[in-house]
C-alpha cells in the first residue's frame, strides 16, 4: 500500500499583479513543511506537480527544508481553475482587486456562484476547460499514481484540484468540493492510502508544521 500526501502551495500573491508567486511567507510556509518532514523522517518515492510557478516554488522550499531533491513529473491536470476568468463569467466588467475585509467577502461570494455554475455546465469562463475536463486532468493524476507509483508519494497542487481529489475519493457532489475548495490551508497536507484499485481518504487539510505557538500566526487562505 501506498502513502500519497497532497499539499496545497504556500501563500500566494493574492491581489498583486502576479497572484502566480509565493509571497514571502508562503516561501517560509513550504520550507517549514519541509523541515518537519525532515524531522519526521520522512521521504518520498516520487513528486508530481501542477505547472504553475507557486507549485515549483512550494516544491523547491519543501525540498530545501527537506535537504533533498527529487525530479517531479509535472502535470497540467493539477493546475488551478482561472478564479478571475470564473467570476467573469457571472459579472462581466473589470473587477476590482480586493483591498478591505469586505471586498475579499465579495470576492469569494462571486467565486462560490461562478463556480456552481460551472459545475453546473451553466457557464464557460473563458479560457478554461470544462467543468468535466477540470475533473478528468485530477482524477488522471490520482490513476497515475494507483497505477505507476509504490510508497510514499508526494504531490503538489492548488485548492480546487485537491478539493477535486477529495471529493472524488469521497463520491460526494461537486457542489462539496467548494466547501473544501473555501477551507484549504496554505501549505496544508491531505493525505490518501492507496493500492492499485482505489485511493481512500487517511486525513485532510492538516498543518502539523504550523502548530507550534511561534508558527501559528503562519496560518493562512490565500
Amino acid at each position: 500500500m501506498g502513502h500519497l500526501y497532497l499539499v496545497r502551495h504556500g501563500q500566494a500573491s493574492l491581489g498583486a499583479a502576479d497572484y502566480d508567486q509565493l509571497s514571502p511567507l508562503g516561501a517560509q510556509q513550504s520550507q517549514r513543511l519541509g523541515e518537519h518532514w525532515h524531522a519526521q523522517g520522512i521521504t518520498f518515492d516520487a513528486v508530481i506537480t501542477g505547472t504553475m510557478k507557486r507549485h515549483a516554488q512550494t516544491l523547491a522550499g519543501i525540498q530545501q527544508g527537506m535537504k533533498t531533491q527529487h525530479a517531479a513529473l509535472m502535470w497540467p491536470g493539477l493546475n488551478e481553475y482561472d478564479a478571475e476568468a470564473v467570476i467573469h463569467a457571472i459579472q462581466p466588467g473589470e473587477l476590482a482587486k480586493p483591498t478591505s475585509p469586505e471586498g475579499y467577502k465579495q470576492y469569494f461570494r462571486l467565486l462560490r456562484d461562478g463556480l456552481a455554475q460551472w459545475m453546473a455546465g451553466v457557464v464557460s469562463p473563458h479560457g478554461m476547460p470544462s467543468y468535466t475536463e477540470f475533473v478528468q486532468g485530477v482524477t488522471s493524476a490520482l490513476d497515475h499514481v494507483r497505477q505507476q507509483c509504490e510508497g510514499n508519494v508526494l504531490l503538489v497542487s492548488s485548492g480546487g484540484p485537491i478539493a477535486t481529489a477529495v471529493a472524488h475519493v469521497l463520491h460526494t457532489s461537486p457542489e462539496t468540493s467548494i466547501e473544501l475548495n473555501m477551507r484549504l490551508r496554505n501549505s496544508a497536507v491531505s493525505e490518501f492510502s492507496f493500492n492499485p484499485k482505489r485511493h481512500s481518504l487517511v486525513s485532510f487539510n492538516n498543518v502539523p508544521h504550523l502548530e507550534t505557538p511561534s508558527h501559528k500566526e503562519w496560518m493562512t487562505f490565500a
